[in-house]
């Protein structure tokens, strides 16, 4: 089956720059168990309209994204968070999880040689609604003790997630180009029985 998978670039995010044509990907809200990071990221520019910030603030600039692309795959992010979000995630990963759920919208651009301009190639009309992957008996989410060095300011770190769905179905938006668009589902619908 085939995978959605892109390495992002990290400097580019921060520091959009129209000459230089490399993939980027933003979490623009989430919210772990009921606790929501802040969008504390309010400058970062829009690959699609470089004069202007993105509309949605930013929470995390991501530097990886992997989905198998199959209904019921775990989505992988890994980016960036600014000094309070990290200190959020580390409280979150020191206490006790009862609660699982996570909400969240995110957005990767892609540059079309053809087009020649930016577009979005996976994005949300909608925030998805996931549960926090386990790997054994340990949570699938993680943040670094110690900054990044990629960008030196603002102060960031390293946070990584696994996210699965919640048994029903959402849909998300994949491109292959600025004029090729498909939507996708994710998760399958339970009913209560």
């Amino acid at each position: 089956m085939p995978q959605f998978s892109r390495n992002l670039d990290v400097y580019q995010g921060f520091n959009f720059k129209k000459d230089k044509q490399t993939p980027v990907g933003y979490i623009t809200a989430v919210t772990i168990g009921g606790v929501a990071l802040t969008a504390d990221q309010e400058t970062i520019k829009d690959p699609e309209n470089p004069e202007q910030a993105i509309a949605d603030k930013v929470v995390a600039v991501l530097n990886h994204y992997l989905w198998e692309t199959g209904i019921t795959d775990a989505m992988y992010f890994s980016g960036q968070v600014s000094t309070a979000n990290k200190q959020k995630i580390a409280e979150m990963l020191l206490g006790k999880f009862s609660n699982i759920e996570v909400v969240f919208k995110y957005v990767v651009y892609e540059y079309d040689p053809l087009g020649k301009k930016y577009f979005k190639s996976n994005f949300l009309d909608a925030e998805l609604k996931g549960l926090l992957e386990k790997n054994g008996d340990d949570l699938n989410m993680a943040v670094a003790d110690n900054p990044s060095s990629e960008v030196q300011s603002p102060k960031n770190y390293t946070f990584q997630i696994g996210i699965k769905p919640q048994t029903l179905e959402q849909s998300l938006n994949l491109a292959t180009s600025s004029t090729k668009k498909l939507a996708k589902k994710w998760g399958v619908t339970e009913t209560a029985g």
